[in-house]
């Protein structure tokens, strides 16, 4: 999606949106150049270290291992940020083209995949994770195809519905009257116009992607050893918490703070692009 300058300009002069902005890009890029900046190797153990404080030499710390903290959660993030935003990413895509077919067809094909989605809707998606991530074994592409998966139903009811209601408009029948293929109308007409509520709601879910993410590695489901999750973190720091309870505070923090700049520039973008009052006006 391209954003208009004027509401990327609108996104960026509020506090809300610049400062999310500022500390997404932090975490980005700390993610991308954490080789860089992580001072020690983030499986390196050494048990005589294990527990310390923090202070100077290991800024938050270290676990049970003696690994440095601040490094395992840098990486960490490069975890979390993979996960998320490609499980979404293909969540968005598919779903897309479901909703899109469906709801310009209708017919049969659009009654099965109501009915899917409804029913996988019914299920929570920390629940329908974990049903697939018993299916598909731990690690990390099967948390991002059960992640994927679970948030299938969401993006494609909101498409469904922007192609149903954006079909009957004029310029649709317009184009279809002068002999426009269903594929030109679908994806030169219909999708460009439906397409920006989806990758806002993408982008909310993000967050909510990283928080499942770390919820099945809390459960041991999702990144394994020695792959650094934050989710892991703060479930191995959960028997520390009364020796080293750094351990599980600050993975929580990365994750709180992750979600929380997510969700509001998610929010502000809603804002500046005004979905609100285009989905009142659809």
């Amino acid at each position: 999606m391209t954003v208009p300058s004027s509401a990327l300009g609108r996104l960026l002069r509020t506090p809300r949106g610049l400062g999310a902005a500022i500390v997404l890009a932090i975490i980005v890029l700390a993610a991308i150049l954490a080789p860089v900046i992580a001072p020690y190797d983030y499986a390196a153990q050494n048990l005589r270290n294990a527990n310390m404080d923090p202070g100077a030499l290991h800024w938050l710390g270290t676990d049970e291992f003696g690994r440095d903290l601040f490094s395992r959660i840098i990486y960490g993030a490069r975890t979390s940020l993979v996960i998320g935003v490609t499980s979404i990413s293909i969540s968005m895509v598919c779903g897309m083209a479901l909703g899109a077919t469906a709801g310009y067809f209708g017919g049969a094909f659009d009654r099965v995949v109501t009915m899917v989605v409804d029913l996988s809707w019914s299920f929570p998606e920390i629940l329908l994770a974990l049903i697939l991530i018993a299916i598909l074994g731990p690690g990390l592409a099967s948390t991002m195809i059960a992640i994927s998966i679970a948030y299938l139903a969401q993006f494609t009811r909101l498409t469904r519905a922007q192609v149903m209601a954006l079909k009957s408009e004029t310029y649709v029948e317009a184009t279809i009257s002068l002999g426009a293929g269903s594929g030109h109308v679908l994806f030169r007409h219909l999708l460009p116009n439906a397409v920006t509520p989806v990758i806002v709601a993408g982008m909310l879910a993000t967050g909510d992607a990283i928080i499942l993410e770390a919820t099945l590695g809390f459960f041991g489901l999702g990144a394994q050893p020695p792959t650094p999750s934050w989710g892991a973190m703060m479930s191995s720091g959960t028997a520390q918490i009364f020796i080293a309870p750094w351990i599980i505070i600050f993975p929580g923090l990365a994750i709180a703070i992750t979600v929380i700049a997510i969700n509001l520039f998610g929010d502000a973008l809603i804002d500046a692009l005004d979905i609100r009052q285009r989905l009142r006006e659809g």
